[in-house]
């Protein structure tokens, strides 16, 4: 199954539960990988508005704002990101945040 197909399977799933944020975060992270920037943010914006406690948002979206040049957004997602990793107790994802705000803010290659 190409990309393509993927978004179309995702986009199906999503109409039929639009509140599945798998399927949201899935859908942003396809956009991602095709270089579908708009759509990409379309979709972490759903997920950060309507579901601001899902972590995995945070890192993903940081990353989409400095790929695009957009520091200061992205240091202020992973900030958030941190704050919603600890009130949940995800240390995998608090440890992923805070060593790409540390990165980003430093100016060093992350990963």
């Amino acid at each position: 199954m190409d990309r393509n197909d993927r978004i179309n399977k995702l986009l199906e799933f999503y109409t039929a539960t639009p509140n599945d944020t798998f399927v949201i975060y899935a859908l942003a992270n396809e956009y991602v990988q095709c270089e579908q920037d708009d759509e990409a943010l379309k979709y972490y914006n759903i997920l950060q508005e309507k579901f601001p406690d899902y972590v995995a948002t945070y890192y993903h979206l940081g990353k989409l704002y400095a790929r695009r040049d957009l520091k200061d957004n992205a240091l202020e997602i992973y900030k958030t990101g941190i704050e919603k990793a600890k009130l949940a107790k995800e240390n995998h994802s608090l440890a992923e945040l805070q060593t790409a705000f540390t990165n980003l803010d430093l100016g060093l290659e992350d990963e």
